[in-house]
């Protein structure tokens, strides 16, 4: 058994980005999943005790604390990755920000981020593999454009011919998709809109999702289609000035009916991933008195050392980056010095980081 420091107050140190660095070992960087999903490592941690336990997410019944409530963000991964190249043979990556689901926005004028050596500019073409063509139509700083697509009837359609599973830069290698296409998908994932999955929810399987609601465990549903603002590097040293870039949301009226109620009885509330958490925090600042608000629109909610927690109680989560705005949610929520040491303890012991690794349970 292993216990963390004592927690302190929020101080000017947590609100420094480079506070949040810890050495990784690339070995720890997990490149493919584990199979069944819930048989990855679980590190559990006490907010209260700072004890550090060694589990399996197989456990997840058991360690949950008497009356919780699940929420899972039900967002489906679109083969938003798009190949393609220049008139000068030059490779390009696309990366689609909103690829489904604006109402305004078809093939025209899509946003991406791009990869390419020599930058892009306006008025160039590219030739996307499997059959398109992208015109850009903007550039901007930090890699990004907009871009009018062509060669399908919607966009949809273009990236079932075209697109590629949108795995993170640290997963290595030109993989086939077809091992990735239902693995990095969550097993109860329904409205498609994502660029990302919510990596959290990647460890629940359709058989411990049975387990947990025989076991009285109630999972509810969430959407929030993960965008780049979920990922991209904090810019700002100051973490006063970080904000994350607005995403869209979705909760259904029954869905917000059942928290509100579940909520004001006192039973805990255990976020599947920190997106879920971000979507629970935005609809507790808008609460009025118990009842969340149902309804869709955008949240840009940013959760950094000194944020009240309205709403979620315990956290499922996998293992961030360093100096990213997820391990400074996780700090938030923990701890800054909290998080690092349970961070160092995984490390350790072996545990595997990101997308593909294992997880953590703040209880």
């Amino acid at each position: 058994m292993t216990t963390l420091p004592a927690q302190v107050p929020v101080g000017p140190e947590d609100l420094r980005i480079e506070s949040y660095d810890f050495d990784l070992p690339e070995a720890l960087v997990a490149q493919r999943p584990v199979e069944p999903r819930h048989a990855a490592r679980l590190l559990v941690i006490d907010r209260q005790s700072g004890e550090l336990r060694h589990h399996r997410v197989a456990d997840l019944p058991n360690l949950l604390p008497k009356g919780a409530v699940l929420v899972v963000n039900d967002t489906k991964v679109v083969p938003a990755r798009l190949r393609a190249h220049k008139a000068s043979g030059g490779a390009v990556e696309l990366l689609l920000e909103r690829p489904l689901g604006a109402t305004d926005m078809g093939l025209q004028g899509q946003p991406v981020l791009y990869k390419s050596s020599k930058g892009l500019r306006v008025g160039q073409e590219l030739s996307i593999e499997g059959g398109a063509r992208a015109l850009v139509v903007d550039v901007s700083e930090g890699g990004r454009a907009r871009v009018d697509l062509s060669g399908a009837g919607d966009l949809a359609e273009l990236l079932q011919r075209c697109g590629h599973v949108p795995l993170p830069p640290y997963i290595r290698g030109g993989r086939d998709d077809d091992a990735d296409k239902p693995r990095y998908q969550c097993t109860y994932a329904r409205h498609a809109g994502a660029v990302a999955a919510p990596t959290a929810g990647l460890h629940l399987s359709t058989e411990l999702l049975t387990e947990l609601e025989s076991a009285g465990i109630p999972v509810l549903s969430i959407t929030l289609h993960v965008g780049p603002g979920t990922f991209l590097p904090v810019r700002q040293a100051d973490l006063s000035r970080h904000q994350v870039l607005p995403e869209r949301y979705a909760v259904d009226a029954e869905t917000a009916e059942k928290l509100s109620t579940w909520r004001a009885q006192g039973r805990p509330i255990v976020a599947i991933g920190t997106t879920t958490t971000r979507v629970l925090e935005h609809l507790g600042r808008r609460a009025e008195g118990t009842q969340l608000p149902a309804g869709m629109g955008e949240t840009d909610m940013t959760i950094v050392p000194g944020h009240r927690f309205a709403v979620v109680d315990h956290l499922l989560t996998n293992f961030h980056l360093p100096q990213s705005s997820l391990l400074v949610l996780v700090a938030s929520l923990l701890g800054r010095e909290r998080a690092l040491a349970a961070y160092r303890c995984a490390v350790d012991q072996g545990y595997r980081f990101y997308s593909y690794g294992d997880a953590s349970l703040i209880l």
